[in-house]
């Protein structure tokens, strides 16, 4: 009984149609995930900007910047968390156009930016 396998040029085919797709698709899908990341830290601010607007009902006041985003915990369902590139939100008080100001740096981390890089905020 002779066991027929696959040549060395089959398995080349196949490995170049796979590297193929993963190249077409690979971009495209990560290029969603930024975009999701980015409306992430978008609802996370606005739900945020909600708890500080009731934190400021109760206490007449926003947080300080001592107290900062962990004032409003218990105006949320769970813990603050940090923003989708794993770094804590920006709280400053008093804000250069209000009251305060709350956003994340964005996928760089850093001031600025253009595309996902873009600061995130309140508008």
């Amino acid at each position: 009984m002779r066991y027929r396998g696959f040549t060395l040029l089959e398995l080349l085919v196949v490995i170049v149609i796979i590297g193929l797709l993963a190249g077409y698709v690979a971009p495209r899908y990560f290029a969603q995930v930024g975009k999701s990341e980015v409306q992430v830290a978008r609802s996370q601010i606005e739900s945020f900007d909600k708890a500080l607007d009731q934190f400021r009902l109760e206490k007449r006041r926003y947080p300080t910047a001592e107290e900062g985003l962990e004032a409003i915990r218990p105006y949320l369902k769970k813990a603050v968390p940090n923003d989708p590139w794993d770094r804590p939100y920006v709280y400053r008080t008093p804000g250069k156009n209000g009251e305060f100001e709350l956003f994340s740096y964005g996928r760089d981390g850093k001031p600025g930016g253009s595309g996902e890089d873009a600061d995130i905020g309140l508008n």
